[in-house]
């Protein structure tokens, strides 16, 4: 039942039966039959669909209030009788934005599960909006993302700060520079990463603070990850603006070049962010303070 009350509360969270879908990583018509097996057991509606909206009924309201509270008891009941046996396990549902969940978490977790090995760890991987969205159904335990979310019926610890470069090809005119204007770079044929995304978020803040919409960048591509990214910079399509933890090694090997804009460092806090009222399990609370000791 409890996977029954995560995937309800996954479609009444995101209003979207295809959302939900994705978030739980099953198929649509999988999420509609649990809904409907959930709708046999209380024999009620628990979602009004007219045309493209989805809305609870008044018995889906109150299933999603103590649905939410079921996970919440659920995972202190993990919590506490993990105290008394002294084990810590279960399991850690945790989503993060894509630098952090390519280039920061793989490590952690991998020293993580050293020392707690019965501990599962399950990692969602997505843009800033998408990490929320899992966050808000109950998908996840908590995101690191970065950038400020969205919603603000989420609490936001800074982890670590971050700084975002410029990349171009290693041939290029620039290639000689380690600092450029973003005057000269609006000009260029330019790599954005897709609406939702923290680091697009950044660079459109960035640009606007000195008077450049970003409408004005010569944008050529939208991509969706920070692999695409650089691929598409080697191939001397395009520049970008990538965390430079993202794309350090390829600094370092020579394979692409990085440059620092001269009107000033784009920086950017990468964050902790989770419910208001978030009732973590001992596995989550033990992960969340071991990766704030690796990263204080």
């Amino acid at each position: 039942m409890i996977e029954k009350f995560k995937i309800f509360c996954a479609v009444a969270g995101t209003k979207s039966f295809s959302k939900a879908s994705k978030i739980v990583h099953i198929t649509q018509p999988a999420v509609s039959l649990q809904i409907q097996a959930i709708e046999e057991l209380f024999e009620t509606k628990l979602f009004d669909r007219t045309g493209n909206s989805l809305r609870l009924t008044p018995a889906g309201d109150i299933l999603y209030k103590h649905a939410r509270e079921i996970l919440r008891t659920y995972a202190s009941l993990e919590k506490d009788i993990g105290k008394i046996t002294g084990t810590i396990k279960g399991g850690v549902a945790i989503g993060a934005s894509t630098t952090l969940g390519n280039h920061v978490l793989p490590d952690i977790i991998i020293d993580f599960k050293k020392k707690h090995p019965k501990i599962k760890i399950n990692l969602h991987i997505g843009n800033t909006r998408r990490i929320e969205d899992l966050l808000i159904s109950g998908f996840i335990d908590f995101g690191f993302v970065a950038g400020e979310p969205s919603k603000s019926n989420l609490k936001v610890e800074t982890v670590m700060s971050d700084e975002l470069i410029f990349i171009i090809p290693r041939f290029h005119a620039w290639s000689k520079k380690n600092v450029i204007s973003i005057f000269e770079a609006m000009k260029e044929p330019f790599i954005l990463r897709e609406e939702g995304s923290g680091t697009r978020q950044k660079v459109e803040e960035y640009f606007e603070s000195h008077g450049i919409g970003i409408d004005k960048l010569h944008t050529v591509l939208i991509l969706g990850s920070n692999e695409a990214i650089k691929e598409a910079v080697k191939a001397g399509i395009c520049i970008s603006v990538i965390s430079r933890l993202a794309v350090q090694r390829e600094v370092d090997e020579g394979k692409l070049k990085a440059v620092t804009p001269k009107e000033g460092k784009i920086l950017r806090n990468l964050s902790l962010i989770f419910p208001q009222k978030a009732h973590f399990s001992h596995a989550v609370e033990e992960f969340i303070f071991f990766a704030k000791k690796t990263y204080p």
